[in-house]
């Protein structure tokens, strides 16, 4: 079963004349240990698709399907809440890795997890396992102003595989990273998706990073294509 499957999702702000069209009939599907890299320039309609995927925007148009639960068809599904969603089933890893200065990375970490409801002791366990698994364990106890940026940026993935989720959406994750530490990170977001059975989104206008992602797609004017070809029709990775 796919975890995530997009039907010519489509996004317009705006209306008659100063409409644009920020995301153009974008279909796609995610399988459990899939690597999705997605390059394009700046106001192709990136931001706007890992926003609408992370149901903070809603979409103009088209079919949203995570699981076996439609989330969006020309509509939000009855009963839904997104706050809750998003916390249960998406990871998020961002740029500038939005850790909070005054806690350690052990306890950035456990934070995503206390919030979820886990116990403190619970929560630092999982924190630790994960900070060892992403080999950054003998940092637990570091702030993030003590760590290099490679190092936050582990702490970082480890925080989004807090909860488990299926999905992370990783927006410019390596933006601030030489090539080496930057293809490091691509390499951590795999090994997590395959042993995880989760599925990642990156995002990025790195063209360095192409060879670390299973399969690219690259967006230009809010549509999406796959080796140079229209990618407006449901596609399925193949394996």
């Amino acid at each position: 079963m796919n975890i995530l499957r997009v039907d010519y999702l489509t996004k317009v702000f705006g209306q008659g004349d100063r409409s644009v069209t920020a995301l153009d009939a974008v279909s796609f599907s995610l399988a459990p240990g899939d690597l999705m890299g997605l390059l394009g320039p700046s106001g192709s309609g990136k931001t706007t698709l890992l926003l609408t995927l992370s149901l903070v925007l809603e979409p103009t148009s088209g079919v949203i399907v995570f699981g076996d639960r439609e989330l969006y068809r020309d509509g939000w599904a009855s009963g839904l809440d997104a706050r809750r969603f998003r916390r249960e089933s998406i990871g998020f890893v961002f740029q500038g890795h939005n850790l909070i200065p005054f806690l350690t990375a052990r306890e950035n970490v456990a934070l995503a997890l206390r919030l979820d409801g886990a116990s403190r002791q619970a929560a630092r366990r999982r924190a630790a396992e994960l900070l060892d698994y992403l080999e950054v364990g003998h940092r637990a106890g570091a702030l993030p102003a003590e760590l290099s940026g490679g190092e936050q940026q582990r702490v970082a993935i480890a925080r989004a595989l807090a909860n488990e989720p299926k999905l992370v959406l990783a927006d410019e994750p390596t933006a601030s990273l030489d090539t080496e530490r930057g293809l490091k990170v691509i390499e951590l977001l795999k090994r997590a998706a395959r042993d995880h059975g989760s599925a990642v989104i990156t995002v990025t206008h790195d063209e360095r990073m192409i060879a670390g992602f299973d399969t690219v797609w690259r967006m230009k004017d809010g549509r999406l294509s796959l080796d140079g070809d229209s990618a407006s029709a449901p596609f399925t990775f193949a394996h």
